[in-house]
């Protein structure tokens, strides 16, 4: 059986794991044993936080939205459960982006 040669592959996987390990520091920019691992974690917390983002995202929402309705007399629970009962269907970012930057549209939909 002939010999195979794969020195092209071989270069191009290693650059390619050092181009997304570029910027890192101590061994995981130069070393391939350190950057394989560096590049494979760094894939792993980017995956978890996208995922995080979104939950701290909401939870932003909510305290700027619960900030909004305390200045009116109620609280965040009770608010909700009101869009609730009134089949009000907007999403929390939208009425957090209200309370911040149109509250007088934001108090119409708190009073009504």
């Amino acid at each position: 059986m002939p010999r195979v040669k794969r020195g092209t592959q071989h270069v191009k996987r290693r650059k390619n794991i050092l181009a997304r390990t570029k910027g890192m520091m101590w061994g995981r920019k130069s070393k391939i044993r350190l950057a394989r691992v560096a590049a494979l974690k760094a894939g792993v917390y980017a995956y978890r936080d996208r995922r995080n983002k979104k939950r701290s995202m909401r939870r932003l929402s909510q305290v700027q939205i619960n900030a909004g309705v305390r200045e009116l007399g109620t609280s965040y629970s009770r608010f909700i459960n009101a869009l609730k009962l009134k089949n009000i269907a907007l999403d929390r970012k939208v009425l957090s982006q209200m309370a911040q930057k149109y509250p007088k549209v934001f108090e119409k939909i708190v009073k009504g």
